[in-house]
């Protein structure tokens, strides 16, 4: 839940969350009894990558221990200019439970909102035991990224230049659309026919629009490709390679 979808809770919340920029409270945890929790998995340990157009879904799997085994969980997620919560979730065995989030970024994102999220987990023993941490575990929620390759003339003689164009873009979660971006260093990489290992010849500069443009020699057939690694913010991405027939 976000403020695209409810505006006027997120704005209620804006003092325990950190909205509009403010910093998130100091974390702090608390028990009762024997419960302790001992871990937490988001995502199968990957980060949340959502483009422009479809809703994502992702596991955050708490993990603990009590002599009379977990019932439930309550779990938060605090990012930058951002919440989401979920209560009572039933644990499926005495040591783990697990909450299913779907975040739909028509509704749900803004740009602001990519970066390091902390989880926050409430868990319940079955004989009323419970603990609370605050930021028990982070993940990172990314802007998914594109790319586009182009490798001309197609033939090409032994010797001669190849050039290699492409385009990187991103996620603008604030229009729905994905937008070029700029002043990033992809990589061109080359994979020569018969093998199956890509390797880095070269990196360029992302220019205007988030435009990729290169030459290279000719030198033995081979797949061309570019690969941008990531940001903080944006997810790696890779394409396609265009096949080039030396000849």
């Amino acid at each position: 839940m976000m403020r695209k979808r409810a505006a006027a809770m997120l704005a209620a919340t804006a003092a325990v969350v950190g909205l509009a920029g403010l910093s998130a409270p100091a974390a702090n945890a608390s028990v009762y009894g024997d419960t302790e929790i001992t871990g937490v998995t988001v995502n199968g340990g990957k980060s949340v990558v959502i483009g422009t157009t479809y809703a994502k879904t992702f596991n955050v799997t708490v993990r603990g221990r009590d002599d009379s085994g977990l019932m439930s969980v309550d779990t938060d997620l605090t990012g930058p200019g951002g919440y989401f919560f979920k209560d009572g979730t039933h644990c499926q065995s005495a040591t783990s439970c697990t909450a299913s989030y779907t975040i739909d970024p028509r509704v749900d994102l803004y740009n602001e909102n990519a970066g390091t999220w902390y989880v926050g987990a409430w868990l319940d023993a079955n004989d009323g035991d419970y603990a609370y941490d605050e930021r028990v575990g982070h993940f990172s929620l990314k802007r998914a990224g594109s790319l586009t390759v182009n490798a001309s003339p197609e033939p090409v003689t032994k010797g001669k230049l190849i050039t290699v164009a492409g385009t990187l873009k991103r996620a603008n979660w604030d229009t729905g659309h994905y937008a070029g971006y700029t002043k990033q260093t992809v990589a061109l990489q080359f994979r020569k026919s018969g093998t199956s290992t890509y390797k880095t010849v070269k990196t360029v500069i992302s220019g205007t629009g988030g435009g990729l443009w290169t030459r290279v020699t000719a030198s033995v057939d081979g797949t061309w490709r570019w690969y941008f690694p990531g940001t903080a913010t944006t997810a790696a991405v890779t394409v396609a390679g265009d096949y080039v027939d030396v000849r």
